[in-house]
């Protein structure tokens, strides 16, 4: 099988030893066990029967064409995608050997074990940059004032905003820019201090600069949560994660070692996926 142009220069090869050992620290535990996972909307199933283990405090990379899954099956592991009007889910997700459709298991529960990141900046508009952190704390019933403001503090200086922000707190989260609010909406979820953080999409609306604050900010978190990320960008794919699922249909088609899966993949529809023939 032929590599292509593009293929050769998804993956750094300069960062293949690190890489290496994050990927033999991560193979310790697996954090979230996917199992027949189907999704609906309604009697259509945008989902079948995927099956899927995901490394702790590794990134994954759910890649493929528009329309195929990816971001249905990601809101599959935290239960937001029964929020959608018709929509529900069949198979097990287990979190830590928990399943969490089990009818004992509460999703408000989960969302808060299992974060979310959505594909544009959604901060609270009516909020200042410090409550867009707290709100969540507060809703959760947190009142020690000292407690949230240290919080609020570290999570803020874990997505990288807290010198670009320490002096405007009382500041509107939408006066922020665009990429300055994406991190402001990661520092959200930490705040909740979630083992698993799930990103759809999240430097889609972002520039250059952005995106690459993002990339960089993802490389760091993924030493303390496990991330799952939804891109349409391979070399975004290449460049941040540790594993790649590659979907097309609803379909999981190949699932590896990033660096395999742009080198060496197995499958001749992953192939040709990478390589640009489609998608």
């Amino acid at each position: 099988m032929e590599e292509s142009m593009e293929t050769k220069e998804a993956v750094p090869e300069g960062d293949s030893e690190t890489r290496k050992t994050s990927i033999e620290k991560s193979a310790e535990k697996i954090k979230v066990r996917i199992e027949n996972v189907n999704g609906w909307y309604g009697s259509k199933r945008a989902i079948k029967d995927v099956n899927l283990d995901i490394k702790e405090k590794s990134v994954t990379a759910f890649i493929g064409p528009s329309g195929c899954g990816k971001t249905t099956l990601l809101r599959c592991l935290n239960r937001m995608h029964e929020m959608t009007p018709g929509a529900h889910a069949d198979g097990r997700v287990v979190l830590d050997g928990i399943d969490i459709y089990d009818k004992s298991i509460d999703p408000v529960v989960i969302r808060r074990r299992i974060g979310m990141v959505f594909q544009k900046p959604n901060p609270f508009p009516t909020m200042s940059i410090f409550d867009n952190v707290a709100a969540g704390l507060r809703l959760n019933g947190m009142r020690n004032k000292t407690i949230i403001r240290e919080i609020v503090e570290e999570s803020l200086k874990n997505a990288a905003l807290w010198e670009e922000v320490k002096n405007q707190l009382e500041q509107p989260g939408m006066s922020l820019s665009g990429g300055q609010q994406q991190r402001l909406c990661i520092a959200r979820a930490l705040a909740m201090q979630p083992e698993v953080l799930l990103m759809d999409e999240p430097t889609s609306s972002l520039d250059p600069i952005g995106s690459s604050k993002i990339e960089e900010l993802v490389r760091i978190l993924k030493d303390s949560v496990t991330i799952i990320i939804v891109t349409h960008n391979m070399q975004q794919a290449a460049r941040v994660s540790d594993f790649t699922a590659f979907m097309y249909l609803g379909d999981l088609i190949e699932y590896g070692l990033t660096n395999q899966i742009f080198m060496k993949p197995e499958k001749e529809l992953t192939e040709r996926y990478i390589s640009g023939k489609f998608g």
